[in-house]
């Protein structure tokens, strides 16, 4: 998330509780983790075209039902999506379900199911949290894909769960048209995904 700030919401002596997170002011994305309340504005430009790009080709792409003629659809993509992993609330930039594993979409405004792939839009205020917080979170939860996106240096970090640690599975500059897991039944092009691109 860009800017992120941290802080609790009354007794800092006591775990943050989901009424807590409720309480934040909606044009903050609140989070819990480790009974810490974490909020982090809305993100910036660069960070929002990023995210934005990757949800539409993942979306158009694999995205089941929706998926575009030929695509090998099979997942669900959302943006933002509120995920319960134990104790912890965290709320990723994108994250997806292989609808083998979650035939229907629940209608509820969190998920408790950990997903099988999340995307964090990394920003120089927020990096230290995506990689030294929530990726241990992530890797914890046996989420099997993450990637961790930074749109200022146009660069695309894949990482697969290796038992409970993650291993680089390669790092893609920007302007590379590439098969990208999970996702890499389809070649990608992540060039418009950047504010700054003429692509």
């Amino acid at each position: 998330m860009e800017h992120a700030t941290v802080g609790h919401m009354g007794d800092a002596r006591r775990p943050a509780t989901y009424e807590d997170l409720m309480a934040v002011p909606e044009h903050l994305v609140a989070e819990i983790l480790d009974g810490e309340l974490i909020t982090s504005p809305r993100p910036a430009s660069p960070h929002a075209r990023a995210s934005s790009g990757i949800g539409s080709v993942l979306f158009d792409r694999f995205d089941g039902s929706e998926a575009g003629p030929g695509a090998p659809g099979g997942w669900w993509i959302l943006d933002e999506p509120e995920l319960h992993l134990g104790a912890d609330v965290l709320v990723p930039d994108l994250a997806g379900w292989r609808r083998e594993r979650m035939p229907v979409m629940p209608l509820a405004p969190w998920f408790d199911l950990p997903p099988d792939w999340v995307c964090e839009v990394v920003s120089p205020s927020s990096g230290r949290l995506d990689r030294v917080r929530k990726m241990p979170k992530y890797a914890k939860a046996g989420i099997g894909h993450l990637w961790l996106v930074e749109p200022l240096g146009h660069t695309i970090e894949v990482y697969r769960l290796d038992g409970e640690r993650w291993t680089v599975e390669t790092v893609l500059p920007g302007d590379a048209i590439s098969r990208v897991p999970p996702f890499d039944a389809v070649e990608i092009d992540p060039r418009r995904w950047w504010l700054d691109s003429d692509a």
